[in-house]
């Protein structure tokens, strides 16, 4: 749903700009020294990146799904680490707080989120429970008006830059499944948090993780999220399904700037006497391209208006999640084949993306964790 066609592209018109202007020419500094530069931040915070999704009594953009994954189009035309950075705030990060959070905790945080002075991460993953969230180890036990929080969590993404955590503990060790699940907003600089080094990954240089370790941490008790124990594996799921519609968006923007290095490439490239362009097999891979683009654009906007609406749109997101990053992936192969020997020299940049696109199948659930979804939903629905 778009409220304000006439306001909203005015707002992606400074977004295109920005990432045209700003963000790209910045690429290549970013992937030789893993940092975004502090004013390319600070330039985020100005515009308002931070709070797309916070609701504007709180000082946000408010923006809907359709409208968030509209600007992620255009956001993303460029390396992944630049929507890093707000990534987890924009979505993960804020979105448990503004569904299940009480009151006074919206009014706390919710205005320094949105303006980029608190910045925030998810810690929901831990060594030895992934995908399967519901087996959750870390432990906060109620002591007095405290909860004492011990746990591992793992590639946490922003962890080395964050303020705040929602944090995923549970909070009844008598419960094993998910009902001992709670959800937790803890301030990063609390006694007893340790970060691990930043880990070295396969692409996506300047966007961070590393473990967050929580040794006799004690939390306020005011800090439980939205006031009650065992309600955080559930605004985990819903926070999840939302942001496997925004990290499908982010594949879809991407997707169309490796497309159209490829396209360039292809017309400015010749080969015997004519641009590789007019060659049909290689037509045929950027076509592959635009079709598999174009259909995972219309799957994401159908399932952001549908959420839109109030929907239940569990499958949807999944389905948006699975075909995006898979697609994604497909469009950056073709790509390296497209360029030939120079799509494997990073001059080019094709093979940074191509490194980085990977891991868009592996977060917010992997391929086969969206399969499941899928495919339980569908059995679900076909026996109610």
């Amino acid at each position: 749903m778009i409220r304000d066609p006439e306001t909203f592209e005015a707002l992606l018109d400074s977004v295109r700009r920005f990432v045209r202007e700003r963000l790209v020419p910045a690429e290549n500094e970013v992937a030789d020294t893993d940092e975004i530069p502090e004013a390319i931040v600070q330039e985020m915070r100005e515009m308002g990146l931070f709070g797309l999704t916070i609701p504007e009594s709180y000082g946000g953009l408010e923006l809907t799904m359709e409208e968030e994954s509209r600007l992620l189009f255009e956001l993303c035309k460029t390396s992944p680490a630049f929507r890093s950075v707000i990534g987890t705030t924009v979505g993960i990060g804020s979105q448990g707080i503004l569904m299940d959070g009480t009151e006074e905790q919206k009014a706390y945080y919710l205005p320094k989120l949105a303006t980029g002075e608190l910045s925030a991460s998810f810690a929901l993953t831990e060594p030895d429970a992934g995908s399967d969230a519901a087996s959750l180890r870390t432990t906060a036990i109620k002591d007095g008006d405290h909860y004492v929080v011990n746990g591992t969590k793992r590639y946490i993404t922003n962890a080395p830059h964050s303020k705040i955590f929602t944090l995923m503990a549970r909070t009844n060790p008598a419960d094993k499944g998910a009902g001992g699940v709670s959800a937790f907003i803890v301030d990063a600089k609390t006694p007893g948090i340790s970060l691990g080094k930043i880990d070295k990954k396969m692409g996506q240089k300047g966007a961070h993780t590393c473990d967050v370790i929580f040794d006799n941490v004690r939390v306020p008790a005011a800090n439980l999220i939205g006031g009650k124990e065992g309600q955080g594996f559930k605004t985990a799921m819903k926070v999840l399904e939302k942001g496997r519609i925004h990290v499908a968006a982010v594949c879809v923007g991407v997707a169309q700037r490796i497309l159209d290095d490829a396209l360039r490439y292809a017309i400015e490239r010749k080969q015997f006497g004519q641009s590789i362009a007019e060659f049909q097999l290689v037509q045929a891979m950027l076509a592959d391209s635009k079709a598999e683009l174009y259909a995972a654009e219309c799957m994401v906007i159908d399932a952001a208006r549908k959420r839109d609406e109030g929907r239940n749109v569990s499958t949807e997101a999944s389905c948006c999640k699975m075909f995006a990053s898979e697609m994604c992936g497909r469009v950056a192969d073709r790509a390296v084949q497209i360029l030939g020997g120079a799509g494997y020299l990073s001059e080019y940049g094709i093979e940074r993306f191509y490194r980085d696109v990977r891991l868009f199948r592996l977060y917010e659930g992997t391929t086969q964790i969206q399969q499941i979804i899928i495919g339980r939903n569908m059995v679900r629905e076909a026996r109610a």
